[in-house]
């Protein structure tokens, strides 16, 4: 070997080792930057030696695309799953004490024992205490649901914005990648950042990918509408200012097409914005329909008829005001929901002492004198009292709309009511857990293929510094071989 190839050799030798120290650096540097990929410098040998030729990035496309897949379903269904907690919360504790079933049980047993001493005050109050505590817990779920779609809607503003932020610094970093990639520069950080940026729209709304040529990234939804090719889409949205029964909270538009809902238990929703409008237009109203037909069932149970049963029905202890307020007699349609009645559904004041008297729904007459029943006044009368509570197991109808309209009676109504909003939980939290495991899996098979292991990158490092020993010994010997040339010379 002459002396030129022997110090061209420890050149390469130097270039190198300082390049594979650098690269592992790097590595060792974003060991906990989850959305960081592995460096390698690619040693390739040629004329000249062995030279770095190439800075690879560990990325494994299936592996990403997995990735990005279960990251949307599993926000899906946890954001889903938090909602349906927060309508599970309106229902008290555990034991959903501030349930409309729990709620109507307790006051029946009042009425029960109101009916067996009608002539006891004290129990007569307790009923119209136990009616006020049961329309309180219909009012207060009715107007804290509606909250809850107000607050999805204002989540789903916040997200649409978030999602339009992302996209706007896609293209940018799409372009750098571009450039970087069509000019033979490295392009590995801007990847890093772009991959990292797509990881963040999964959670929003699910998406699909491909890339073409220099690198350039397309990016559509998972329905297939373009949600990023060259230059961002815009993705719309018109929040709602409030929320009632009868409020349609509007669409989000992608490239001006609409979002679909998730659907079900188990949600077709990937990424958060579709849970959310799951939330806001299907669970939530579908509840709400649920604790109208309650209200309506309520006032249809207790409705006026006089003593023969032939007058026409008015409302009598559950009576409900108009959308404008106003107190109304006249008992709604049977079988279909009244958009918001568990909201304005309210004890008759003919009743509420001190003003009111509860005796007048023991007796009846609290629409006129015409629909006394109890005309002797006998001060022991329970009929009136029994036949209310006979009409709480009977036959009645339920709108359609509700889910569960199959249900012979007000009570079993009511109770069908829980056990469809737990049925929805349970199988949101199984599925929940299911997809979120999915996730923890994927994201595991992705690190340990792209991710950065310390032990690996410390052993390349001792790899790195023998390789540079045998470059400096190399140094050495042609230090030593040039001095003896230059004795001689001299």
């Amino acid at each position: 070997m002459s002396l030129a190839s022997a110090l061209s050799t420890a050149q390469s030798i130097f270039n190198n080792s300082g390049t594979q120290s650098g690269v592992v650096s790097k590595n060792i540097a974003n060991a906990q930057n989850p959305d960081y990929v592995r460096r390698s410098a690619m040693v390739v040998t040629g004329g000249n030696g062995a030279v770095i030729g190439d800075i690879a990035r560990a990325q494994n496309a299936p592996l990403l695309r997995q990735t990005i897949e279960s990251s949307s379903i599993a926000s899906g269904q946890r954001t889903l799953l938090n909602g349906l907690e927060e309508i599970k919360n309106l229902m008290g504790g555990n034991d959903n004490e501030l349930s409309p079933a729990k709620l109507i049980t307790a006051f029946r047993n009042d009425l029960d024992a109101f009916s067996s001493k009608a002539n006891d005050t004290g129990l007569g109050i307790a009923v119209i205490s136990s009616a006020q505590d049961l329309v309180s817990g219909l009012n207060t779920a009715a107007n804290k649901l509606q909250q809850i779609r107000k607050d999805a809607d204002d989540q789903i503003k916040q997200n649409v914005s978030d999602l339009n932020g992302l996209l706007a610094k896609l293209e940018t970093v799409n372009n750098q990648v571009k450039n970087a990639t069509a000019s033979g520069a490295d392009a590995n950080d801007a990847l890093d950042e772009r991959d990292g940026i797509v990881k963040k729209i999964s959670e929003i709304v699910g998406v699909t990918s491909y890339t073409r040529d220099n690198n350039d990234l397309v990016l559509y939804t998972s329905d297939g509408v373009t949600l990023f090719e060259a230059v961002a889409r815009k993705v719309t949205f018109q929040p709602t200012a409030a929320f009632d029964a009868s409020t349609t909270g509007s669409g989000v538009y992608i490239d001006g097409v609409a979002l679909n809902a998730g659907e079900s238990a188990n949600t077709t929703a990937k990424g958060s914005i579709q849970a959310f409008l799951q939330i806001r237009d299907t669970v939530a109203p579908t509840f709400q329909s649920q604790l109208d037909e309650v209200a309506r069932g309520l006032i249809t149970a207790f409705a006026e008829t006089g003593p023969a049963g032939t007058l026409t029905p008015m409302t009598g202890m559950f009576t409900y005001k108009d959308s404008s307020g106003v107190q109304q007699s006249a008992v709604p349609a049977a079988g279909t929901i009244v958009p918001g009645l568990a909201s304005r559904i309210l004890v008759n004041p003919v009743v509420v002492p001190p003003s009111g008297s509860p005796d007048k729904v023991r007796d009846g007459g609290i629409n006129g004198a015409a629909y006394i029943v109890n005309t002797d006044g006998g001060s022991s009368y329970g009929d009136l009292l029994d036949k209310y509570n006979e009409n709480l197991e009977g036959p009645m109808a339920f709108d359609s709309d509700t889910e569960i309209a199959d249900a012979p009676n007000l009570l079993s109504f009511a109770s069908d009511s829980m056990g469809w909003l737990e049925e929805l939980r349970s199988t949101a939290t199984s599925s929940e857990e299911t997809k979120t495991a999915l996730l923890t899996r994927t994201l595991e098979a992705f690190s340990s293929t792209t991710g950065v292991s310390l032990d690996e990158e410390l052993s390349l490092l001792l790899d790195i510094e023998q390789s540079y020993k045998a470059g400096t010994k190399l140094m050495a010997t042609v230090d030593e071989m040039m001095q003896a040339l230059l004795d001689i010379a001299s």
